[in-house]
């Protein structure tokens, strides 16, 4: 059963089921990319690791906390008290993947690909993301950044443009071309329209490759069997503006025939 949206699901944003979301998208990406850039190209997934800083507040799964089952071994004192058990927080580490895109002939990277996930927008790992951007933009590496996520600060580069058409975007998605750093390409995409079909580039004289985005989102939300862990009958817990939150209301009122959300 397809998603009752006709792009990005907002259910979808719920930051305790992005995980499985961002790993969908980023494989089903290397899935309809590969058929149409090979041989000369490979779509290939990269995985970086990021430790998740304990002073992040947005996800409750980046450390691990736990009572010990043994007292730790204390220095043994004559008349002092014995150390009451702590708890004990993990900074766990976090496996983040994107996108490559390779040369074959000589291995080299061509295009980055980055979904841009709850962590990349806010606290340490906004600033660990924004240090990796300016790195790649010093590179000969064209980027494109996606950021299907409607809360957190602004990160990909087109932060830096004034957007006013369509004035009620909520995706944002750029290109950066290697050699072109002075000119910003991107899609803003309300939540009301479907999601681009974007460009994708390659080497130069090559031309640009098509990432089909509708059609891997469709792709991730069947497979990922999300029509039953949602419930449409509840408002989603990402943040919406008023007119969002009202359009989202209208239409699932239709689906349904007509009732309201709760």
């Amino acid at each position: 059963m397809p998603s009752p949206f006709p792009g990005m699901d907002p259910y979808l944003e719920e930051r305790s089921r992005w995980p499985g979301v961002h790993q969908r998208l980023i494989t089903y990406m290397a899935e309809m990319l590969q058929p149409h850039i090979r041989p000369k190209y490979v779509a290939s997934i990269g995985e970086r690791i990021q430790l998740a800083g304990m002073q992040h507040t947005y996800v409750p799964d980046v450390f691990l906390a736990h009572r010990l089952h043994e007292p730790a071994p204390t220095l043994a004192v004559a008349g002092m008290v014995e150390a009451d058990e702590p708890q004990t927080a993990f900074d766990e580490e976090r496996h983040v993947p994107y996108l490559e895109i390779i040369y074959r002939e000589t291995g080299e990277v061509v295009t980055v690909i980055e979904l841009l996930s709850p962590a990349n927008k806010v606290g340490d790992g906004r600033e660990q993301y924004l240090q990796k951007q300016t790195e790649l933009l010093h590179t000969e590496v064209n980027l494109v950044e996606i950021d299907l996520l409607g809360y957190g600060q602004p990160t990909v580069l087109a932060r830096n443009a004034i957007i006013t058409e369509p004035a009620d975007w909520r995706y944002l998605i750029n290109i950066s071309r290697a050699g072109r750093r002075n000119e910003l390409e991107f899609y803003a995409v309300p939540l009301r329209e479907r999601l681009p079909r974007c460009r994708i580039p390659l080497r130069l004289p090559d031309p640009d490759a098509v990432l089909d985005l509708p059609a891997v989102f469709t792709r991730c939300y069947d497979a990922g069997g999300y029509d039953l862990l949602i419930d449409y009958s509840q408002p989603p817990s990402t943040p919406l503006r008023e007119t969002e939150a009202a359009w989202l209301n209208n239409l699932l009122q239709e689906k349904r025939g007509g009732a309201e959300i709760a």
